[in-house]
């Protein structure tokens, strides 16, 4: 093993956190319309994910080359700089989990890198045209083209669905679940967990353990591996419960196209060297599915606050990461102080978490608020020429289609509404 200073461990153990937060904050990418639609039982979905992001890592590195050799120039880059790029993903990565929306790890990653670069060393350290073609393009595009993909594979489905019974249809599509979502997981591993290993290949080159240049070092991709594996089996049961039924109420069919548009978006990405947010691949095929059955309604409300924090997670992450490197400028006690600071924060965000605690037993529940929901303007419009269901199916409107877009005070309008202390 390369030659590692106390600094440079440190580093890489705060690596290695921000991989274990990026593994249960991610869960739900691969597993929340599995778990939704009852394809898999909650702890079996975790476990078979975990195994296949371990899996994953193994799979390339290109994009850890675009992490540690292209996004930032690696001269002068010091590994404090690193240690506070982490420090700002890290904090941003609870944050969004605690309030259960899935923003993007790696965004978080490349802003509290970006962030902490330009105030070690100004703008200049920062390659422009690479945030910009392997970053910012792939951030706008991934879910739209997931979105679309996933909104024409469910239409597709739906279609073909008259041929053949909706009982069998739906334990079909269950099953293809199951091999999509495993999919997932996979390109999930060998796009995510390579982030962190090019973080980590980046503080062993800036640390003079490693040449410039060089690839991830076997036990880097082992421990990277290890660490994403470990939090994705965790689960992350905030984010899967907004993912698999806060956007939207999914059928089988619409999770095997979701999730199979998610998929095939991430892995092209992977073999491009694209730094992708799966979050975004994700949520859009999780939101183009809602939208490709007839009937279907997306929660435009929650989408919106997704919309938000995604818009967020590169300047917040930024301007922390920004804060900690200044902090750190004044020597050993910066550097304590900022990772005093970092562990008193997740404690706090933990302890606060356990007022309400969403696990494995409670994570298909739903709140009343979001079952009422109206359908919005752009839900009503594509709804509108989405293909029918065959004749002899079902599919097309469930009871649950029914509660998410009748208001409980119209749909019986003869019930008086109870009152406020009756409830």
């Amino acid at each position: 093993m390369e030659h590692i200073t106390l600094l440079l461990g440190i580093v890489i153990i705060t690596a290695l956190v921000f991989d274990f937060t990026n593994g249960f904050h991610d869960t739900a990418n691969a597993m929340a319309t599995t778990i939704s639609t009852g394809a898999l039982k909650p702890k079996t979905a975790v476990a078979m994910s975990a195994v296949l992001n371990l899996v994953g890592a193994f799979m390339s590195v290109e994009v850890a080359k675009t992490i540690s050799k292209g996004l930032i120039n690696e001269e002068g880059i010091q590994p404090e700089v690193i240690f506070a790029a982490l420090v700002g993903a890290i904090l941003w990565n609870l944050v969004t989990w605690l309030v259960g929306l899935p923003s993007s790890s790696s965004h978080a990653l490349m802003g509290g890198l970006i962030g902490a670069a330009v105030a070690s060393a100004g703008i200049g350290a920062v390659n422009g045209d690479v945030v910009v073609t392997k970053v910012l393009i792939p951030a706008v595009a991934a879910p739209i083209v997931a979105g679309v993909a996933a909104m024409l594979a469910s239409r597709l489905t739906y279609k073909l669905n008259g041929k053949i019974g909706e009982k069998t249809s739906t334990k079909g599509y269950r099953a293809g679940q199951i091999a999509s979502a495993g999919l997932v997981s996979l390109a999930h591993g060998t796009n995510d967990a390579q982030k962190t290993m090019g973080i980590i290949t980046l503080a062993l080159v800036a640390g003079g353990a490693l040449q410039s240049g060089a690839n991830p070092p076997v036990w880097v991709i082992v421990s990277a591996g290890s660490a994403i594996a470990l939090g994705t089996f965790i689960g992350g049961w905030r984010i899967i419960r907004t993912m698999g039924s806060g956007l939207t109420d999914l059928q089988p069919q619409q999770g095997f196209a979701a999730q199979t548009s998610a998929a095939s978006v991430i892995l092209a990405s992977s073999n491009l060297g694209f730094s992708l947010s799966t979050t975004h691949a994700c949520s859009g095929a999780v939101m183009g599915a809602g939208l490709g059955r007839k009937g279907g309604v997306v929660r435009w409300s929650t989408a919106t606050r997704m919309f938000v924090a995604w818009g967020l997670t590169l300047p917040a992450a930024a301007l922390v990461s920004a804060g900690a490197e200044l902090v750190m400028r004044t020597g050993d006690i910066g550097v304590a102080a900022v990772a005093l600071f970092l562990v008193a924060s997740c404690v706090a965000i933990w302890l606060v978490s356990r007022r309400q605690v969403v696990d494995h037993t409670n994570v298909n529940e739903t709140a009343a608020a979001s079952e009422t929901e109206q359908p919005g303007v752009v839900t009503t419009a594509i709804a509108a020429v989405a293909v029918p269901p065959a004749a002899g199916t079902t599919a097309a409107v469930t009871d649950e289609d029914l509660k998410a877009t009748i208001p409980a005070a119209t749909a019986n309008p003869a019930t008086p509404t109870a009152p406020a202390a009756a409830v």
